[in-house]
């Protein structure tokens, strides 16, 4: 059975040595149901708004059984949050997600597999490990962001239920390691409206000359 088994959100902004001067990335589980709307949980915020948050990365997903292997990687505790994550699932193929699919959280939540997450300095300063961005990426274990079809609350324990998924195939594995043009083209076909960030990397990934690299 596929499940949240923790839900998070801002508990402080913290001091931050780059261009914003803070960081909202210290997300730590809270208690009971949270209500969940199209810019993301309540109460929750993002410190730097031009490359976070947004309809299209209202919420972050992140496996618990990824969250394991970087544990055993960094012998190191991996608790829910530590990543940034809104949502800790257990039983969801995160990477595998494909590209557009639904997923119904609860009762009422309906969300949509959008873009990777891609690393970046704040975390790397969160984790304070050597070259991290680069061994994150290297493991290709990104987590998904989603966005919002159907507001509604979500806690601890609720069920995650694919509802839909698109025939492309195209996972958020593939878009981490970079789309080829092949995939990107199987991702603007699909017969409905595509999240706006997710059509800019499969236009990206079709532009001349380009090759194909991690979001």
């Amino acid at each position: 059975m596929s499940t949240v088994i923790a839900v998070c959100r801002v508990d402080h902004l913290l001091p931050d040595s780059g261009v914003i001067g803070v960081t909202a990335i210290d997300k730590r589980p809270v208690e009971g149901p949270v209500r969940v709307r199209p810019l993301g949980l309540h109460a929750d915020v993002q410190a730097d708004r031009k490359h976070h948050g947004g309809e299209d990365q209202a919420v972050y997903a992140y496996a618990d059984e990824d969250a394991e292997h970087f544990a055993a990687m960094l012998d190191r505790p991996v608790p829910a949050g530590l990543f940034g994550e809104n949502l800790r699932t257990s039983g969801v193929d995160v990477t595998g997600a494909v590209i557009g699919e639904r997923w119904r959280v609860g009762e009422t939540l309906l969300l949509e597999v959008t873009i990777p997450r891609t690393p970046c300095g704040t975390f790397a300063r969160r984790m304070g490990v050597a070259k991290w961005v680069k061994r994150f990426a290297e493991e290709g274990r990104p987590g998904a962001y989603l966005r919002v079809l159907k507001s509604g609350p979500v806690a601890a324990g609720d069920s995650i239920t694919v509802v839909d998924r698109p025939a492309h195939g195209v996972t958020i594995g593939d878009m981490f390691a970079g789309l080829t043009p092949e995939q990107a083209q199987a991702v603007l076909d699909v017969d409905r409206p595509v999240a706006p960030k997710v059509e800019r990397e499969a236009r990206k990934a079709l532009a001349p000359g380009r090759v194909g690299t991690a979001v």
